[in-house]
């Protein structure tokens, strides 16, 4: 690919990234910023305790759309390996944790990493609603069990082989992990 292409195509999906489904849901129903209520986090959970379940799910709605059209996009209109569909992938997850119209101050990025997994490794998925599963029954906490949850895909990518798509929902995931910290101030 041209540099000037791989280049907009990451400047594109760092752009659909940064549709902030919770924001804009919250701007819409109560024309309040969801950043400053409940958790404060502009993200699908928060929506959903603070402007109840239809908020949750028009927010999972967007941010899932908003990272499934950029990738099916570049990967069946233009084509582009797996690596640059991964790039893309991340830079819809960074224009989410880090929407610049909105100072940098976006959600934790989990309905983003899922999205670019159905997009783009499917079969991961089902290796994660089993882990979640299992782990909703050892551990009666969904954040715990989720996270363990989403740890699945890398490890199912690499034994699949899909060592440029680990590398990439590899460093996907420690940043996801890394902003569901406890008491990580957004």
């Amino acid at each position: 690919m041209k540099p000037l292409f791989t280049f907009i195509l990451i400047f594109l999906s760092y752009l659909f990234g940064c549709v902030n489904g919770a924001y804009y849901v919250g701007k819409l129903a109560v024309n309040q910023d969801i950043r400053k209520l409940g958790s404060t986090n502009a993200g699908a959970r928060n929506a959903g305790r603070v402007l109840g379940r239809s908020a949750f799910i028009y927010t999972v709605i967007i941010d899932a759309l908003k990272t499934i059209i950029p990738l099916l996009i570049a990967g069946y209109v233009f084509t582009v390996s797996s690596f640059l569909l991964g790039c893309a992938a991340l830079a819809v997850l960074v224009g989410h944790i880090w929407p610049v119209q909105l100072q940098f101050r976006g959600g934790k990025g989990v309905v983003v990493y899922l999205a670019a997994a159905l997009v783009l490794t499917p079969l991961t998925l089902i290796a994660t609603g089993v882990i979640l599963l299992i782990g909703l029954c050892l551990k009666r906490s969904f954040t715990i069990a989720g996270l363990a949850a989403l740890a699945i895909i890398p490890i199912t990518l690499l034994i699949i082989s899909e060592y440029i798509l680990f590398g990439i929902f590899l460093l996907m995931l420690i940043i996801v992990l890394l902003l569901h910290r406890k008491g990580e101030p957004r």
